[in-house]
């Protein structure tokens, strides 16, 4: 029996809040200089070392769908967004290695002075190949590094200064009038100021006896949950609708959901909101659960063994 090779691949991971020509230069080199089957583009959900992001999760993996699928060899990929919460690259190297062969990683030279605090960094270094892109005052730090090759591109710009500038000038003219929508309607929000809007938009809306939990250091799914009580079934789904499109407009995105007329729960990855009826929420005492959770996580900080 033959033995099938798995195709060679190189991973580019990155916010892309927002995308840029950089982003695009990268792309170009690596499909050039690199001997490889696929280019895996793969948006994070939320940078393992950032607490927000400007853009939702979904609009920043729309706009490299449009502007890299068409490139040959090239994969956009939704893995991280689809998780819903900040992933390791090691996990997500671990994952695409079950299809392909990832022989490279993607980053730039700001990257390398924090390296060695990625998870799982020596397993890393022992198993990919590091392609650096140059990045203007970031030296080139290589020791330490296993095998390296390195890309020279100064980037002009870069997506934090595209965005403390609103200079669009490195903006594909594809996406610019959507990130300038962006740029214009959204401020940088951190998961309680998100929070803080979730409830404002249940509490416009006449949602009834609204609770928030802090899940931040227990083990569970989510790092916040909002619950909140309609006033039927009726007010339920009507509820559920408005906070969909409020959200969409401040910048976040209902990554899934569940609805029925009695309870809707709505997935943001970090965020869980449970919208139900007064009899359902008595019923099943999801506070309990959750009030449960961090008075474990209480009592293990204070005796950890």
């Amino acid at each position: 029996m033959v033995k099938k090779h798995k195709p060679v691949a190189a991973m580019f991971g990155g916010s892309f809040d927002p995308p840029h020509l950089g982003h695009q230069s990268i792309v170009q080199e690596v499909i050039t200089h690199l001997d490889i089957d696929t280019l895996l583009v793969v948006p994070t959900y939320l940078n393992p070392f950032k607490v927000s992001s400007l853009a939702s999760a979904s609009l920043r993996l729309e706009w490299c769908h449009i502007l890299f699928d068409n490139i040959p060899k090239v994969h956009v990929d939704d893995y991280e967004i689809t998780k819903g919460k900040s992933t390791y690259t090691s996990d997500t190297v671990k994952h695409f290695n079950i299809a392909y062969r990832v022989k490279y990683l993607v980053i730039g030279s700001d990257n390398l002075a924090s390296l060695n605090k990625w998870h799982h960094f020596e397993w890393l270094n022992a198993t990919i190949t590091w392609v650096i892109v140059t990045r203007k005052k970031f030296p080139l730090a290589l020791d330490g590094l296993r095998d390296t090759k390195v890309l020279y591109l100064e980037a002009p710009m870069s997506s934090s200064e595209i965005r403390e500038t609103k200079d669009l000038h490195y903006v594909d003219n594809k996406i610019k009038t959507s990130v300038q929508q962006v740029l214009k309607g959204q401020t940088l929000m951190t998961i309680d100021q998100r929070v803080e809007n979730i409830v404002h938009i249940l509490d416009d809306k006449k949602a009834d006896e609204i609770e928030v939990f802090n899940l931040e250091d227990a083990d569970y799914i989510a790092k916040r949950v909002v619950i909140a009580n309609s006033l039927n079934g009726k007010h339920t789904l009507a509820l559920a609708d408005h906070l969909k499109v409020a959200l969409k407009k401040s910048g976040d995105s209902i990554l899934a959901s569940d609805m029925s007329d009695d309870w809707v729960v709505a997935d943001l990855g970090d965020i869980l909101i449970h919208i139900m009826v007064p009899e359902y929420r008595q019923r099943y005492s999801l506070e309990q659960f959750l009030n449960e959770l961090v008075e474990n996580q209480k009592k293990s900080d204070i005796d950890p063994a």
